[in-house]
């Protein structure tokens, strides 16, 4: 039985590219309709992360020109993850299935029909893999390979070579609205909510306009936040380096009072200057391990809202499943 479906898709100054995306998605929703694989009422929900530029006026002209483009403003620009969350949240009360992606056009259309096979098949969850990397650049690919070990290392469950191109039942995406925490890492979060899975690979394409909105200082944020969101691990790894170097420093000591007993003490500026050196910066990457962690724990306290939809742009064919919601 076909479904109706709901494509979220985050954007924050995506002008240079928006036209296109919505031409394709356009033409690949009616391909979907025409064939009887999804439902008539099946949307395009745009979700405008506090664009700058001229994002949100693209959104209201492509709404004014059909039904099938949706779209939500945030009040202010929170981030990729909540607007995605934002766009996943307001989309269940309307559909059975969703398929967010991202507006720069790198994520294969083409491969949204074996995402609609598996789920017609029984998956909850669809995830959109990368097949290679070849198009990355070295440093890109590597610092990605070493993200995803680093991840696996530390027991976080992910995905690996899996951003959010991803299809979600409505029970799958009612279980992530289980999830309260403010520190959003939703590739570690999905797979926690369980149901059954499938795998989607497909080639990765070029932005295909526009600049990347994830530099490098961007990236390093997020898989900090992806880490100490999902894992407490470094938190272990602190105490028992702690122990480590504990048990190191008795054995120097004893070394020491020996040495002095014996008379064979010499004064040694340059392995006391290390070893101070070295004790002190380990403290210091530790303090800062410890405060990423109180730092989460104090966002999370306030219990502050993940985002706030200022503006929306909606067609309906039918009346919500239940009550909708404007904050989280």
């Amino acid at each position: 039985m076909k479904q109706t479906v709901y494509f979220v898709v985050p954007c924050y100054n995506e002008e240079d590219v928006i036209r296109e995306t919505a031409r394709r998605l356009y033409l690949k929703a009616n391909e979907l309709i025409k064939n009887d694989v999804i439902k008539e009422d099946s949307r395009v929900l745009f979700v405008n992360d506090g664009s700058k530029d001229k994002t949100w006026e693209l959104i209201t002209k492509l709404h004014e020109k059909t039904p099938l483009f949706s779209g939500i403003s945030l009040s202010r620009n929170r981030g990729h993850q909540n607007a995605l969350l934002a766009g996943l949240m307001f989309a269940k009360d309307y559909c059975d299935v969703t398929i967010s992606m991202d507006a720069d056009l790198q994520d294969d259309i083409n491969v949204i029909d074996d995402f609609l096979k598996d789920y017609y098949s029984g998956s909850d969850v669809v995830y959109g893999v990368r097949s290679s990397r070849k198009k990355d650049t070295f440093f890109k690919r590597t610092t990605a390979l070493s993200f995803y070990k680093l991840m696996s290392f530390l027991g976080a469950e992910t995905i690996y070579n899996h951003a959010d191109y991803r299809l979600m039942s409505k029970r799958a995406v009612e279980g992530l609205s289980e999830f309260g925490e403010v520190n959003l890492f939703l590739r570690g979060l999905v797979p926690m909510i369980g149901y059954k899975y499938s795998i989607v690979t497909y080639e990765r394409n070029e932005r295909y306009a526009g600049t990347s909105k994830y530099p490098f200082k961007k990236m390093f944020a997020f898989a900090m936040d992806g880490i100490t969101s999902l894992s407490i691990k470094p938190i272990t790894l602190i105490t028992k380096l702690g122990f480590i170097i504990f048990f190191v420093s008795l054995i120097a000591l004893i070394y020491s009072l020996i040495i002095k007993f014996t008379g064979k003490a010499v004064g040694g500026w340059t392995s006391l200057t290390i070893s101070i050196w070295m004790i002190g910066g380990i403290q210091l990457l530790c303090l800062g391990v410890i405060g990423e962690y109180i730092g989460k724990i104090y966002k999370e306290t306030k219990h502050r809202p993940r985002y706030i939809i200022a503006e929306k742009l909606i067609t309906l064919n039918q009346e919500p499943t239940q009550k909708e919601t404007e904050k989280e």
